[in-house]
Parts: structure tokens; sequence; C-alpha cells
């Protein structure tokens, strides 16, 4: 698996349209929270008792099309899309990226969020429903 920035990744996904965005945390945190233009939502944990979601691998195969497709996978932090990046590859994907800091980045000194990294602290294009 390889680890972009934020700014690596977007740059990836310019680069190469053919490649897939997916937002791996639940559903709440991708619609209110906010996402990554053009990115799907696909849950690596599903609420409410935050399971690993057994159908993972192939919700992004029907995504994707085929396995070689570039999938760059986005979180809040860049921690969960580690755990779904290598269930990915253990099911044979061959191209697959995560985004260190997220879509939020770590913890700051006061438990906040999105102050010191993330998609969103680099002034990515984001949307919030």
């Amino acid at each position: 698996m390889k680890h972009l920035t934020p700014q690596q990744a977007h740059d990836l996904l310019q680069a190469n349209p053919n490649a897939l965005l997916i937002d791996c945390r639940t559903e709440i945190e991708h619609y209110y929270v906010g996402h990554p233009v053009g990115a799907i939502n696909i849950e690596w944990n599903t609420a409410p008792d935050f399971e690993v979601n057994p159908h993972f691998a192939d919700e992004v195969l029907r995504m994707a099309g085929r396995k070689e497709r570039p999938i760059v996978l986005i979180c809040r932090s860049g921690k969960r899309t580690l755990d779904a990046g290598a269930a990915l590859e253990a099911h044979g994907f061959t191209d697959v990226a995560n985004v260190l800091e997220g879509f939020e980045g770590e913890l700051d000194r006061d438990h906040h969020r999105g102050t010191i990294g993330g998609w969103r602290r680099h002034g990515l294009p984001w949307r919030q429903v």
C-alpha cells in the first residue's frame, strides 16, 4: 500500500481520472462532517456497533469494476484506511493508497480535529451536506 499526503492524493486523482477515491468513514461522518469532492462513501465500519463491514471489498470492486483500478482510501485521520487497504490487498487489489492525515487530521492538544492536518485543513476541495 502506498501512503500519500493529502496534496499528493489530490494530485494523483487530478492526474489520473480513472483513480477512485473511497471515503471509508461512516455515512454520517461522510455527509455531516464533510468529504472530498468526488469521494464515494463505502463504510469500513458499520453502525450501530462499528463492526467491520464484511462486504467492503465486494462493494469497492462493484464501484471499481476491476481490482487493478487505482484506489485511494481516506478516513478521518488515516488509521482506518490502513486496515481497509490491507483488506483490499488481501482480496487481490493491486493499486491501493492511504491518505495520510485523513480528512480531519490528528487531535490537537485541545482534542480538536482539523487544526493540524487533514484534507480539509490543507484547503483541498471538499463539500458538506
